[in-house]
This record gives structure tokens, sequence and C-alpha cells, in this order.
């Protein structure tokens, strides 16, 4: 058989799925490994999916999507960022991953670096591998509240480096960032002349903290840095977390102006446009009530708030998360120096699924993440299985 490219064989499997399916075939495991909402999707987002089908509306759409979708995608990032956005100016994509290749595919060459964090979500890295570019990976670290800081950056930064990616609120960590880091990094992305691709999937789920847009402080917002001559940040939106809709593929890159007609040609290479069906529930959820979005928050609040008492009392020490729907945990007392395969054992022993840290990078060794998505009492049992930590020592990151 013919070989397959470097850079496609050695794009790295995916350790959240490895965990997940094994723990899809254990009878009665508690899954806390995947972030799936856990609410069924309101009826009006499935009445509008079906009404499509009904009337046979189920033929191409424009690369960019139907032109009332872009309208709505724009509005809520404007109501959300406080950044005006033309809806031309917002692509429709088959959810946030297909967005981030498609961004990906306009903005690097092989060879190509692209600064990704770490902790942080897997498939930036798999992504920019797939396409023959370069992750590298800038430090999230505990002593540092797992914050970025802009001189770590700057060590990282070549002549080939293009892209820097963002992603707040934090996919695995729960972390926010606030204004002005938020401002710092867009104002380093411009002195290094970097593009920003921000990740802003969970931009509907903080806690007593504000989502702050990077696109504020590009070039057209309303903060825009000193020497923002012209926009770089490429905002990731999704419905799929927002509204429970993961199944549907259905988010929006909100992008700089003069990027639409080479998106067009990028999307009509890889697949032409989003589906109809899914792009009529989308607008449905966009432009409807929005119950679903609260009922969600509150009950992510109560399962963080839950999940914390319960490693409170076992001593396990974890990151206080501010945003999205995950517990960011150190297991290093029990995991041995790695906890891949620890989480294997605890699934196989303790019957409950955790994500491995170091499915979201090498600072993730020896950390979990717990997705706080599900039943709460499945939460607080399935983490009153974990070993607790020797002497209940509590370190400052938890605080």
């Amino acid at each position: 058989m013919p070989s397959t490219p470097a850079h496609v064989a050695n794009v790295p499997v995916n350790q959240i799925r490895e965990i997940t399916q094994a723990a899809w075939a254990v009878p009665g495991a508690i899954v806390l490994s995947i972030g799936e909402p856990a609410f069924p999707v309101a009826p009006h987002v499935l009445e509008a999916g079906m009404a499509a089908l009904e009337r046979d509306d189920t033929n191409y759409t424009p690369n960019a999507g139907i032109a009332e979708v872009r309208a709505a995608f724009a509005q809520r990032f404007s109501q959300l960022s406080g950044v005006a956005a033309d809806p031309h100016r917002a692509y429709v994509v088959a959810g946030a991953q297909q967005g981030l290749h498609l961004a990906l595919s306009t903005l690097i060459a092989p060879g190509d670096e692209v600064l990704i964090p770490d902790p942080g979500y897997p498939t930036f890295a798999m992504t920019v591998g797939l396409l023959g570019g370069v992750p590298v990976p800038y430090p999230l670290a505990p002593q540092h509240g797992f914050q970025p800081r802009i001189e770590d950056l700057r060590r990282l930064v070549t002549a080939r480096t293009r892209v820097l990616m963002l992603n707040s609120p934090s996919n695995p960590l729960g972390s926010v960032f606030d204004h002005d880091l938020t401002r710092d990094l867009v104002r380093f992305a411009h002195e290094q002349d970097l593009w920003i691709i921000s990740d802003e999937c969970y931009e509907a789920f903080t806690y007593d903290v504000p989502h702050v847009s990077p696109a504020r402080f590009d070039a057209g917002g309303p903060e825009a840095v000193q020497g923002a001559a012209a926009a770089r940040v490429i905002t990731s939106l999704t419905l799929s977390k927002t509204y429970g809709l993961t199944g549907l593929r259905i988010g929006a890159l909100i992008t700089p102006p003069g990027m639409e007609a080479l998106l067009d040609n990028v999307m009509e290479a890889s697949v032409s446009c989003v589906s109809a069906t899914s792009q009529y529930a989308g607008l449905a959820a966009l432009r409807g009530p929005q119950d679903y979005v609260s009922t969600a928050l509150a009950h992510y609040r109560l399962n963080r708030d839950a999940a914390t008492a319960v490693l409170d009392a076992q001593g396990i020490d974890y990151l206080d998360a501010k945003g999205a729907f995950y517990l960011w945990a150190d297991l290093s007392h029990a995991t041995g120096g790695d906890v891949r395969a620890w989480t294997r054992n605890f699934l196989a022993e303790r019957g409950v699924a955790l994500a491995p840290g170091t499915a979201f990078g090498a600072m993730g060794e020896g950390w979990v993440r717990i997705a706080l998505c599900g039943d709460t009492d499945e939460l607080v049992e399935g983490l009153s299985r974990l070993p607790a930590a020797p002497g209940r020592a509590v370190n400052p990151v938890s605080r």
C-alpha cells in the first residue's frame, strides 16, 4: 500500500476520545470525560430544523451561509463583544472544529508555526500538524494561575510564526482572560505581526466575571490598541455548547474585512457549505427564546460548586473555574507520572472516565479535566471515588 505523508501519519491520538470511547463500552460507567451538554435541545430549535426538511429545503446554500443566519451570528457577536460586525464578515461553518481548519487553511503554509496553549484543546495541535504546520506550545503554568504570559510568548516567536491561538473561556481549564490580559495579548500580536484565532466556544458561560473578546482591542474595535492599523483577529463561535447542538455542526467565524473571497474558495474545496437544516435550526436558536442558555448556565454553576465541595473534602487541588463547564484538578498524588495510564486504570477499576491532562499538552501531566455538564448526582458519585490527597493539603492555585 502506498505510504501516507508523515505530517498526516504523525497526527496524535485524541486522548479525550480514547478514554470516552473506552467508557462507552463499560456498562454503567460514569462518563465525565467529554463536554456533551445534558439538556434536551429546545423545542423551537428542533421544530425549525424539521420544518426545513418538510419544505425540502435541502439544497446547497452560499459558501458563507444563508444571509439570515450570517446576520444572526453577527448580531450575537456584536451584543456579546461590543464590537460592531457586518454580517458579510460572519462566515457559517460546520462547527468550531471545521471553522478552525478553515481559518488555519487560509493563514499558514507548510512549515509555518502556530503558538498554541499548553494545556489547550487537543485539536489545536492536531489541525496545525494536519496542514503541515508546526504547533508551538506556550506554557500555562500553575504558579501563574494557568494564564499566558507575554514574556513566554515572546521567547517562542520566530521568523516562521504566523498565528497566536487564544481560548477564553478555556477548555480544559475553565480559566477566563481579564480585560487587561486580553488587551496585552492583542497588542503583542500586532507588535509581532501575527494573526489571532480566538476560540470563544464557551463565551456564554462565565461565573461572576465578564467574557472579554480580543476583537474589542483589534483595529475597528472600541478599544483598539495603539498601532492596530489592520484587523487580525478571527473569532470562532459555535452553537454546539451554547445551545446543546453538538451533532448539528453549526458555528461561525467572524473575520477581518476583506477575507470573504478567500474563505469562499477554501470552503468550496473542503465542505462547500453547511447543511441548510442545521443553519435554520441555528437561526432559531440565535433568534428565539434564550431559556436554554440561562438554564444551562445555572446548572453548570451548580455542578461546579458541587464538584469543588467533593474535591475540597478529599484535599484534591483544582483550578477555580471561572468559565466553560470544566474543572481542572490535580491528581498527581495518585497518577505516578502517567496520568493517561492512570485514567484508563481508574475507569477499569472504579468505573469513572476522566480526561487525562496530557490530552491537552505536556503541561497537563498529573492533572485531569472533569466535565461539569451532566447529571449532578452522577458527577458527585464519580468524584467521590477519587483517591484523597495525602495530608489533605490545599495548594494556593485552587483559591
